[in-house]
């Protein structure tokens, strides 16, 4: 049986917020996962995923020498913690969905 890959199998994240924006932090496991993340994992491709729960820009930046990328979003958390109605209005688990993100190509098998 093969599954989709997913960012997940590429790498590890984190993520935390500040008022209404978010950061949303990857490091690959390793070099080609890296260089994979950085082909597919365009700001537009990540605003996409995340649809309307980011109202404002993805930013992305590249941090190939420990081999990360850093998302900001802005207009991110319905207003930031004091404002939102969110169940998580702070942000902190924002990388989980996008750890959960198919990306394109190859499926592979799992044991």
């Amino acid at each position: 049986m093969t599954h989709p890959i997913r960012v997940a199998d590429l790498a590890h994240g984190r993520s935390g917020d500040k008022g209404d924006t978010c950061n949303v932090g990857l490091v690959a496991y390793d070099e080609a996962g890296y260089q994979r993340l950085c082909r597919e994992l365009t700001a537009e491709r990540v605003q996409a995923h995340y649809g309307d729960l980011v109202l404002g820009t993805v930013t992305r930046y590249e941090m190939p020498g420990i081999r990360a990328l850093n998302f900001v979003l802005t207009r991110a958390l319905d207003g930031g913690g004091t404002m939102s109605l969110r169940s998580d209005h702070l942000g902190k688990v924002m990388y989980a969905w996008l750890l959960r993100m198919e990306l394109n190509g190859p499926e592979r098998s799992r044991a």
